[in-house]
């Protein structure tokens, strides 16, 4: 065991698991779940959205609970339920009054360990999901997104959507989930995660009950994906404006740069009203109602895009605006050394307030101890920002200059 700060605590379990405990003294309300080095990237290539298909029906019953039972167990006591899967990772927590860990644990440990995917459930789910992915296409501003990783990383598992297709889930049947499960949701590809009154024996102790001895971990094997050539794409939708995303390939999670390109990526468009672009398309010119730049990252790269919606007649117009903003940074005219520091200090109290959403904290904690063994601590991320120069941020701006472009317009 050891502890990285006075609230949070790090441990193995005898089952070869991985433990991240968060204290919260006092609270009234408590956190537990499991995080799985296991997402959509894992899909074998005839069963996209197997993992997605999986993380759904995990709640449809077990060898000893039937999906009713589950769907109560914690309701009853006033608390909730949760599952999501990403990319590399699918999470299964519960939110709940203190006081009922072991019930929370030994309904999670329950679901991940012994779920059956009943053949009857497994069809209802698969309408279920057909209607999430109708209801995701008529969605173009989420759609996009998809639609541009398809193209970035073409070739890769790490490309398609995370729901799979209508045809991808048609065929998924019920031994395939469970082969699935048993491969994946192994002690030593998880973590479990804890944050609320219970101090961390005690919560390692309840784990510790509930999850099977050691077992032979199943490690996930990735290849990167092959670096495509800069595209620009049009697709017509039934839709009545632009929907646009500009990007490019970054590095991974471990990657040194990492931080620079964070940094890079707030100062473009953050959620601040004050970033570049938002000041540039909305503020001044009235172009889009919103403008974001995000990065993503995973183990052996990443992505940065910017997405904004606009009139079809101005798409061009945004992207010249874009690309100048972008140049701007890397030519070093945009950003002083006083606007750096600004940057720098709006973009930590800005992860300071995050931090404050203490659900949101322990699923970020969990996530990076699953993948880099621990979170960094709050001193070593300032470190790291307060390090990054204005020749590195231009160097960085400089690699976005030939960025790769998608649009989904009116037919």
């Amino acid at each position: 065991m050891r502890k990285d700060s006075a609230a949070i605590t790090y441990m193995t379990l005898p089952s070869g698991m991985r433990m991240v405990h968060m204290h919260a003294r006092g609270a009234s309300t408590a956190i537990a779940g499991v995080t799985a080095r296991v997402g959509s990237r894992d899909d074998a290539h005839d069963a996209h959205g197997i993992a997605h298909m999986v993380e759904h029906n995990i709640f449809k019953g077990t060898q000893r609970r039937s999906s009713w039972h589950i769907i109560n167990r914690m309701e009853a006591v006033g608390g909730e339920l949760n599952a999501f899967t990403t990319k590399e990772e699918t999470v299964v927590y519960s939110i709940y009054p203190a006081g009922n860990t072991a019930r929370a644990t030994e309904l999670i440990a329950d679901l991940v360990q012994n779920s059956r995917f009943p053949e009857r459930e497994l069809d209802k789910e698969r309408q279920v999901i057909a209607d999430e992915i109708d209801s995701y296409l008529d969605s173009p501003a989420d759609a996009v997104y998809d639609d541009f990783d398809d193209l970035l990383f073409a070739g890769s598992p790490l490309g398609h959507n995370i729901l799979g297709s209508k045809t991808d889930i048609a065929h998924i049947d019920s031994e395939q989930c469970r082969r699935y499960l048993h491969k994946h949701y192994t002690a030593q590809n998880m973590v479990a995660f804890y944050s609320g009154p219970e101090s961390a024996a005690r919560v390692a102790a309840t784990f510790s009950r509930h999850f099977d001895p050691p077992q032979e971990a199943a490690p996930s094997v990735h290849e990167a994906p092959p670096v495509t050539a800069a595209f620009h794409t049009h697709r017509h939708i039934d839709s009545h404006q632009d929907h646009n995303i500009l990007g490019a390939r970054l590095p991974g999670m471990f990657s040194p740069e990492r931080h620079c390109y964070a940094l890079l990526t707030n100062i473009l468009g953050g959620p601040g009203m004050n970033s570049l672009l938002n000041v540039a398309l909305r503020e001044r010119r009235g172009l889009v109602y919103s403008v974001e730049a995000s990065a993503a990252w995973y183990t052996d790269c990443g992505a940065f895009t910017v997405y904004y919606g606009c009139d079809p007649a101005d798409t061009p117009r945004c992207r010249r605006l874009v690309e100048q903003c972008i140049g701007s940074i890397a030519d070093g005219s945009a950003i002083s050394a006083r606007r750096l520091e600004q940057a720098k200090r709006q973009y930590l109290g800005q992860l300071v307030v995050a931090a404050d959403n203490r659900e949101n904290r322990i699923l970020g904690i969990a996530r990076s101890t699953l993948f880099c063994g621990r979170a960094a601590e709050p001193s070593e991320t300032d470190e790291r920002i307060h390090a990054v120069t204005a020749d590195a941020l231009s160097a960085a701006a400089a690699t976005l200059t030939d960025a790769s472009t998608l649009t989904l317009g009116p037919i």
